[in-house]
């Protein structure tokens, strides 16, 4: 072995390797390429999901005692889309899952709450329990995407959680069976390497925004994956979370996007003898904030409202005629002013339960929870307890429903419907006149 004579010929040695390093190998901004940095900026917005849910046997399954099922682990990838904790993933991740536990891109481990589901697009909405802000998602767009360009799937693939994977879009509107009951349509076909557990995961694109939700592969083949496209997905999520809002409040008004993305809300509808009358919001006004929270689209108002409670004040931010105008407004149980009642839907086996009894099918019901004094509801009698099933011919299995009732009624002369009710599982019905909006004459 040669011993190097002195420490200057060590320096010598080690600047004449560093040259030779920087010729063999290319620097560090070289390498981080457009796939690297659309995968940091938005790694810190994907969360890995788990959970368990039990299989019950055969022999369980038709009323045989002794066998208390078996659990089955299940894996899948969610998406950061308010900071607060709210997360998109696939209905078939968390369907009959025991306990939905998460794990952060930090590796913190928790548990969320599924919020709403949407069986027939297999999306869910989940809460996070989290006490610090979570990072979000950048959003694309699924309306201009182009076959062949370059998209990064990330998810929590056969249990190896931020697996990230390259392909590029495949094809478009691409309709695809899954069973006799069962077709997702209009899916972006990628050749972006998924797996199981890349369920709910993002399909990003070159900028590192999500253009789709990974959703499904093609059994036996080899770079056939599928996603549901963005904006699609989020439409849909805007449903889920305007159901949640009018299950607990009215404010008395219905909006629609803006004319561009990034353009807040503008009202559609104000609902005469609402909250949002008696404030004077307007048709056409365009709302640009509720309370510190910035709206440029549906999601934002939504997720603006989701946490409120009924008899809190918000202040909106509107622009009306190009000139800024703040309201306070405090919204109102639905239905309490116009029929008198406090409702919410009920379970899934609450309606099996009425449905087995009378031998009749409903698609579910509201449940009474209060009634006014002195209100149409209570001068026919109706009691907390009573399950409204349906009205005026049509049937009420949500606030949604039975609010685009009463607003197709009221622009009709006649303002009495007749309620259909189960009580003690018998089916009822009895006539409800409208409350008159305060200033308002109906025809």
């Amino acid at each position: 072995m040669t011993l190097l004579g002195s420490f200057a010929d060590v320096d010598t040695i080690h600047a004449a390797e560093a040259d030779v390093a920087k010729v063999a190998s290319p620097v560090r901004s070289e390498r981080e390429t457009p796939v690297v940095l659309a995968i940091r900026r938005c790694n810190g917005s994907v969360v890995n999901i788990h959970g368990q849910k039990t299989v019950k046997s055969a022999a369980e399954s038709i009323g045989a005692t002794g066998d208390s099922g078996r659990q089955v682990n299940g894996m899948g990838t969610g998406i950061v889309i308010d900071s607060r904790g709210y997360v998109i993933t696939n209905y078939h991740v968390v369907e009959d899952v025991d306990q939905v536990r998460i794990t952060l891109a930090d590796g913190t481990n928790t548990t969320a709450e599924v919020i709403g589901t949407d069986i027939r697009s297999d999306l869910a909405l989940l809460k996070v329990s989290t006490t610090t802000p979570l990072e979000t998602i950048p959003r694309g767009t699924s309306s201009d995407l182009m076959v062949g360009e370059p998209v990064i799937a990330i998810g929590n693939a056969y249990g190896y959680v931020h697996t990230a994977t390259e392909g590029i879009i495949s094809a478009l509107h691409r309709d695809v069976p899954v069973n006799d009951t069962q077709e997702y349509s209009d899916l972006i076909q990628t050749s972006a390497g998924i797996n199981p557990g890349n369920s709910g995961g993002p399909l990003l694109n070159i900028h590192g925004e999500i253009i789709g939700i990974n959703v499904a592969v093609r059994m036996h083949a080899q770079q056939i994956a599928f996603a549901i496209p963005i904006d699609q997905a989020i439409d849909i999520v805007n449903d889920l979370i305007g159901s949640q809002n009018e299950d607990r409040l009215s404010m008395g008004m219905r909006v629609e996007g803006g004319p561009k993305v990034g353009e807040g809300v503008v009202v559609a509808q104000v609902s005469a003898g609402g909250p949002a009358a008696a404030q004077d919001i307007r048709v056409g006004d365009r709302i640009v904030s509720v309370g510190e929270q910035k709206v440029d689209d549906r999601l934002d108002f939504g997720l603006s409202l989701i946490e409120s409670q009924q008899g809190q004040e918000l202040m909106f931010k509107i622009e009306r005629d190009g000139k800024p105008v703040q309201v306070a407004l405090i919204s109102e149980p639905p239905f309490w002013a116009s029929i008198g009642v406090k409702v919410q839907p009920i379970t899934k086996s609450t309606t099996q339960t009425i449905n087995s009894r009378i031998r009749r099918t409903y698609p579910g019901g509201l449940y009474v929870t209060e009634v006014r004094k002195g209100s149409p509801a209570f001068n026919q009698g109706i009691r907390v307890g009573d399950v409204l099933v349906g009205f005026h011919g049509y049937a009420t299995a949500s606030t949604l429903q039975l609010q685009s009732i009463i607003e197709m009624i009221s622009k009709k002369d006649s303002t009495q419907g007749q309620f259909n009710i189960v009580r003690n599982y018998k089916e009822m019905y009895t006539y409800v006149q409208l409350a008159e909006a305060p200033g308002v004459k109906r025809r």
